[in-house]
């Protein structure tokens, strides 16, 4: 809501308040870093910034009642759309059908210790960015469908209907990369599988703190 302490900060650092801004990135950077880490090859720092910065320039597109993680995963889908527009040689490729496999070399910074992490991780890679970010955003960042309606730009209904499509696509990419031995995609395997990937990432960076939510 635009009365949260992250719209508060927000609106400090739009006022000048560089402190406010750094408490900010400081709440979110684990956020981000797992959004752009295994979606870009190399260092994520500078979609990072963008994406701050980005939420600095559109904070008075955002509703009264809105969410804030719901409007920083926004600009951060944007600013990722962006930096792959500006690398494809065919200006007309429509990005979020393409899948992160076809659309450039293995994002390396996010390491999988387990099998089973590698293998969803690669499956992931295998589908249309657009339904890799959905699956994401609901079982990483426990996105509602009301909130990724306001990621996406779309209808709830329409949320619905591309979380039944991505699960089912994340089901065929794994059958194709297991030699038709397809894993578990239900909910219940999904948040586990969320849960351990975000346990990776802290360990990752050191325990940074996330916002809490």
């Amino acid at each position: 809501m635009a009365g949260s302490p992250d719209f508060t900060l927000l609106a400090a650092w739009r006022d000048g308040d560089d402190d406010a801004g750094q408490r900010l990135l400081r709440r979110h950077f684990t956020r981000l870093y797992l959004f752009f880490s295994n979606k870009v090859a190399g260092d994520v720092s500078d979609l990072v910034q963008q994406t701050m910065l980005g939420c600095v320039e559109g904070r008075d597109r955002v509703k009264e009642d809105g969410s804030f993680k719901a409007f920083l995963l926004g600009v951060a889908r944007h600013r990722l759309y962006d930096h792959y527009r500006a690398r494809c040689r065919d200006p007309l490729q429509p990005i979020g059908e393409t899948p992160m496999a076809k659309l450039g070399p293995s994002a390396t910074s996010l390491v999988a210790r387990r099998q089973n992490q590698r293998q969803l991780l690669a499956a992931l890679r295998g589908i249309p960015l657009e339904l890799q970010i959905v699956l994401e955003l609901h079982y990483w960042e426990e996105l509602s469908t009301a909130d990724l309606a306001q990621v996406l730009g779309v209808p709830q209904g329409t949320v619905k209907s591309r979380l039944r499509r991505a699960r089912e696509a994340l089901a065929a990419s794994l059958a194709a990369i297991s030699d038709g031995a397809v894993q578990d995609t239900t909910d219940y395997d999904l948040e586990r599988w969320a849960r351990s990937i975000r346990e990776e990432v802290h360990v990752q960076l050191g325990g940074a703190p996330e916002d809490p939510q």
